[in-house]
């Protein structure tokens, strides 16, 4: 499994990069037997969010570390750096661009983009 994270450098570019999960076997739900999973993480909230399509919004930072997690329709987003992800159903994408130039997003589908955000702490 992998994400996709947008990040920023120290001189506000943004830039993208995979990040592959690490899962090992282990007890999860007793009695169940072991699965694979990862690590957890500490979140403070999490929301559903949609997207109408023809969105198309300025480019910004990401207000706080975030998770994206796409469950309908289809956005592009550039980086500043100019290079783009085009992010569909089923994929994770990690903001941590929160300072700097940040990124653009617009709707590429003809659905509307749906997701959940899961935002750490």
């Amino acid at each position: 499994m992998r994400y996709q994270k947008l990040f920023s450098d120290d001189a506000g570019e943004s830039h993208w990069e995979d990040v592959e999960v690490t899962v090992e076997t282990r007890v999860f739900a007793p009695p169940a037997e072991n699965i694979e999973i990862s690590e957890g993480e500490p979140v403070r909230q999490m929301m559903f969010l949609r997207l109408q399509s023809g969105w198309n919004e300025p480019t910004h930072p990401t207000p706080v570390r975030q998770k994206l997690i796409c469950l309908a329709g289809a956005v592009r987003v550039p980086a500043s750096d100019g290079q783009f992800r085009d992010i569909g159903r089923g994929d994770v994408w990690h903001m941590e661009d929160n300072h700097g130039k940040g990124h653009h997003t617009m709707v590429t589908s003809d659905e509307d983009f749906e997701c959940v955000i899961v935002q750490s702490e």
